[in-house]
C-alpha cells in the first residue's frame, strides 16, 4: 500500500442488503462524492487502480431508503475486475467489527465525511479518512441505560482504583482499613462509598465508583443484601470482583463456584487478609 492511501476506505453504498459475497457497481457510479485529489490517486491515466483500491478497508452501507433496518459492515473488497461498463468484485466482512446501524452512521456522518444524500444513492466513493480510528472514537457501542441510576454512555476506568463493597458498622472500619493498606501496597487507590459523595442519592454514588474501579473487593460477611446487589452490578460491568467472608455460608449460592477469601476478624486474621489481598492486586496489575 502507498502511503497516501493510509487513512482511506471505500464506501459502498447500494439499495439492497449485502449478501453473498458477490456484487457490481457500474463504473460511472465509482468515485462520486470523492474528493478530485482522491480521485487522481486511483485512476491515474484515467484507469481505475482496482489493485490499490482492493488494499482499503471497505464500508459496506445498505440504502437507508432500503426496507427494514438497515446496517453497516466493514469489510475487504477480493478479486475486482472490470467487465464492459461494470466493475465487479467479491467481497468479505471483518466479523471482529461489529456491525453498525444506519441511524448511528448518519449522526457521525460528518466524522466519516459522509453526504445525508449518500444514505440514499447507489454509488462507490472512496473517503479520505481513516475508517477505524473514526468507529473506534464515535460509533463505540453505546449501552443500555438502567432506570434507577445513570452510567456515562462510555465507560472511563480508572486503572489504579479498587473499591470496596461491605456493611457498614464500626466492625467493619479495621477491615476496610486493612484492605486500604493491602491496596495501597500494590499501587492502588482504595474507596468505599462513604468515602465520596457527589450526588444526591447514594446508589448513584455507589454504581459510579464500581464503574470507575478496575477492582472490587466485596465483603459476603452477614450476607448484606446491599452487598449481594453491588456484587451483581460489578459483574454486569465486567469488573475484576474478590469476594471475602468471615463466613464461608454467607456466600450466595449463585457464585459458590467463584474463589473467595475467608479471614477472621482479628489482628491475626486482618494482617493474613492483607497480605492475601496484595497478592491478588498484583497479580491483577502484571
Amino acid at each position: 500500500m502507498h502511503w497516501k492511501d493510509l487513512g482511506m476506505f471505500n464506501l459502498m453504498v447500494k439499495y439492497t442488503a449485502w449478501e453473498n459475497g458477490h456484487d457490481f457497481f457500474h463504473i460511472s457510479r465509482v468515485f462520486e462524492f470523492t474528493d478530485n485529489g482522491v480521485v487522481n490517486l486511483f485512476k491515474p491515466s484515467n484507469s481505475v487502480d482496482l489493485d490499490r483500491l482492493m488494499k482499503l478497508p471497505t464500508l459496506f452501507v445498505e440504502e437507508t431508503s432500503g426496507q427494514g433496518n438497515q446496517i453497516a459492515k466493514v469489510g475487504y473488497i477480493h478479486r475486482a475486475r472490470i467487465n464492459h461498463d461494470e466493475i465487479h468484485f467479491d467481497f468479505s466482512f471483518d466479523e471482529m467489527v461489529p456491525v453498525i446501524s444506519n441511524k448511528r452512521l448518519e449522526d457521525i456522518k460528518s466524522e466519516l465525511d459522509i453526504e445525508s444524500f449518500e444514505f440514499t444513492r447507489t454509488h462507490w466513493a472512496v473517503k479520505n479518512i481513516d475508517l477505524f480510528k473514526a468507529l473506534l472514537i464515535n460509533a463505540r457501542p453505546i449501552r443500555q441505560s438502567p432506570k434507577v441510576f445513570s452510567l456515562p454512555q462510555h465507560e472511563k476506568v480508572d486503572p489504579n482504583l479498587v473499591s470496596v463493597m461491605m456493611p457498614f458498622g464500626m466492625t467493619f472500619d479495621l477491615v476496610y482499613e486493612s484492605l486500604k493498606a493491602a491496596s495501597g501496597n500494590s499501587g492502588f487507590l482504595c474507596k468505599r462509598a462513604d468515602d465520596i459523595w457527589e450526588h444526591s442519592a447514594v446508589i448513584q454514588d455507589i454504581v459510579s465508583l464500581i464503574d470507575g474501579s478496575t477492582v472490587v473487593i466485596a465483603d459476603c460477611t452477614q450476607r448484606n443484601p446491599n452487598v449481594f446487589y453491588e456484587i451483581g452490578i460489578a459483574h454486569t460491568l465486567g469488573r475484576e470482583v474478590i469476594l471475602i467472608t468471615q463466613n464461608k455460608d454467607d456466600i450466595p449460592f449463585d457464585v459458590t463456584h467463584l474463589r473467595y477469601i475467608h479471614y477472621l476478624n482479628n489482628s491475626e486474621g486482618l494482617d493474613k487478609l492483607s497480605t492475601q489481598i496484595s497478592a491478588k492486586l498484583n497479580s491483577i496489575a502484571r
